[in-house]
């Protein structure tokens, strides 16, 4: 979910508290949406602040998640260095109740002088955006350019600004002016007798949550639910229903949100073990279908929240075009293995080809040219019953035999191609089920690069077109981990780092772990010589187990063995190997545990 205003308002009170006086000691751009600043905080030490004007999930606050930088910082990035580069922090300014936070920032510019300069972040869905202002409210750059053609047109109405229709241009140079507000009323500044009037007012039939959120600014469908919920017992609850004491007690609910949203308790709903929304506030309208953690702050917890979502998504908007071919190769390979098994029952059955051949051989005296079918005792048929055979009336008796024999031997020759090729087919189909999964472990654009020089090596993708890319090598560096007793934990995300891992890198005393069966990634433990202890061979193991395609499942298998008996059959897949003389584990993935491990 976005984060509503309130929800925001929460955010930006924490952030101040902070990050007020920090000094922005680097500048990233990781992706076009979003901004890192690396701030030194007197309150936080080094911290990193998240600004993010992705339209899924529009969001600012710390981070601790390793974020992978393109190789040229964009234009815009160059731009903040400009004129960010160790600025001060003055604070964090939320327009109230909207989700718009200004970022004051005191700079120098050129010549030395003190400005100020501004970074707004408009967290609204789908028209999210990030906007770096000079002193004077002058548009220096944005992420999104706004014109006046077409659905870029936004009408200007609000109040303290002047009156008349004008629209509102996102263009470098011109002055910035808020987005267009929402007329509804402020739940946190309006009185009990406001509140009272509004609630008179109300259709009797209106559903309680329905009309929170048509009434008043800044307030969630999930918050509105929270409230009819802890009004009446019901989130579907309607205002007839309520009578005196019940359209009281939601009048104290509206004038809570006044203390809550002050000290806000950051929760997670989680559902089926899966993050499912967040908000201020503890809420009890899920009853026991969710499970409801409050955090100690909100910083950690939209970190946590949004890290799969991110990534996820991250993926799908870099590599839709790895995606797109590999699932279509996939599919085109599995329609042929489906056909080939066709062929191999049918190439199985030619016995009978054989025993019809016999049946006319014996049978020459009863036939002649022109015949189109012979009647006869099958005397292979245990009851030797009669069969009728088809003849083709422009060959001879013999020419037909000879037609069944030959029939009979192709189809004993297509067995032995068939169940050649149905064997590759197979190792074909799981090379390309293990690059899609390859492809959903990828944090970044150097992992989808590796990715697709890899299927560019196996013909699956052209080469670049440019003589300068051509010779180009993308390389990328596995996931690094460290067991609690201190070994090192090395996890390939692709085909070419798990290669690289096995056969090259490892040493032959080291440790190699892998789903039994299932697509997954090669994980080594660095033994430095010595023998493991079962601590780290166990947290190996739920790694192994975590990065693979069972990573929602419970008691996974995972084989490990010594490096040395771990082969590549010469002509292999990248990232297919055969083992021999190893144990098995049953482990249940833990993504908490691999956070915890993960080397940053």
């Amino acid at each position: 979910m976005p984060l509503d205003a309130l929800c925001l308002s929460g955010v930006v009170h924490e952030l101040n508290t902070n990050l007020s006086g920090s000094r922005v000691d680097k500048i990233y751009q990781p992706g076009r949406d979003e901004v890192i600043l690396a701030l030194r905080s007197p309150a936080v030490g080094n911290v990193r602040l998240l600004l993010s004007a992705n339209p899924a999930h529009p969001r600012l606050h710390l981070t601790t998640l390793p974020l992978e930088n393109p190789e040229k910082p964009p234009m815009f990035c160059m731009l903040l260095r400009k004129h960010m580069s160790e600025a001060r922090l003055l604070e964090f300014v939320q327009t109230p109740l909207e989700r718009v936070v200004t970022l004051r920032f005191e700079a120098l510019n050129e010549l030395g002088d003190r400005v100020e300069r501004c970074l707004v972040l408009e967290a609204i869905s789908h028209k999210t955006n990030l906007i770096l202002l000079d002193g004077e409210g002058r548009i220096l750059d944005c992420i999104r350019h706004v014109g006046l053609d077409g659905a870029d047109k936004l009408l200007l109405q609000r109040e303290g600004q002047p009156s008349g229709v004008r629209y509102r241009v996102l263009q470098p140079g011109m002055f910035y002016r808020l987005p267009p507000g929402v007329d509804k009323v402020n739940p946190l500044t309006a009185s009990r007798e406001e509140l009272k009037e509004l609630l008179a007012a109300a259709p009797e039939e209106a559903q309680a949550d329905r009309w929170l959120l048509d009434t008043f600014g800044g307030l969630s469908p999930l918050i509105c639910r929270e409230l009819a919920y802890r009004t009446g017992g019901a989130v579907d609850l309607r205002l007839n229903t309520l009578g005196p004491e019940g359209r009281g007690r939601l009048l104290d609910q509206l004038e809570d949100l006044r203390e809550t949203a002050v000290n806000c308790s950051p929760a997670m709903i989680t559902m089926d073990g899966r993050p499912k929304d967040f908000t201020f506030l503890p809420v009890g309208q899920y009853e026991g279908a969710a499970q409801v953690d409050i955090w100690p702050a909100f910083s950690p917890l939209l970190d946590a929240f949004f890290e799969q979502r991110e990534r996820q998504d991250r993926v799908k908007q870099k590599g839709q075009d790895l995606i797109k071919s590999v699932t279509s190769a996939r599919d085109r390979t599995a329609r042929k293995i489906g056909n080939q098994e066709k062929e191999l029952a049918a190439a199985r059955d030619r016995d009978r080809l054989r025993q019809l051949g016999d049946i006319l051989t014996s049978n020459f005296y009863q036939m002649e040219k022109g015949m189109a079918r012979l009647r006869t005792i099958d005397f292979y048929h245990p009851e030797g019953k009669e069969i009728e055979i088809k003849l083709d009336p422009l060959l001879t008796p013999q020419q037909n035999a000879a037609r069944y024999y030959k029939d009979y031997n192709r189809a004993k020759k297509a067995e032995e191609n068939l169940t050649i090729q149905l064997e590759k087919g197979r190792k074909e189909l799981d090379y390309l089920n293990s690059v899609l999964e390859n492809i959903s472990l990828a944090e970044g654009e150097r992992d989808l690069a590796e990715i697709r020089q890899e299927l560019a090596d196996t013909g699956y993708l052209r080469r670049p077109a440019k003589a300068k890319d051509r010779g180009k090598r993308v390389t990328s560096k596995p996931m690094e981990f460290m067991s609690t007793s201190g070994l090192r934990i090395s996890v390939g995300k692709n085909n070419s780092q798990n290669d690289l891992l096995t056969c090259k890198l490892a040493g032959k005393g080291d440790i190699w772990f892998h789903t039994q069966k299932i697509h997954g990634s090669h994980v080594i433990l660095w033994t430095e010589g010595g023998q493991p202890d079962l601590q780290s061979l166990n947290e190996a193991a739920i790694l192994a187990a975590w990065f693979s395609q069972a990573r929602d499942s419970s008691k996974v298998p995972v084989d490990y063995t010594p490096v040395r008996y771990v082969k590549k059959p010469g002509g292999a897949r990248p990232g297919m190997v055969i083992y021999t003389t190893y144990e098995t584990a049953q482990v249940t993935p833990d993504g908490e545990l691999a956070k915890r491990l993960r080397v940053k």
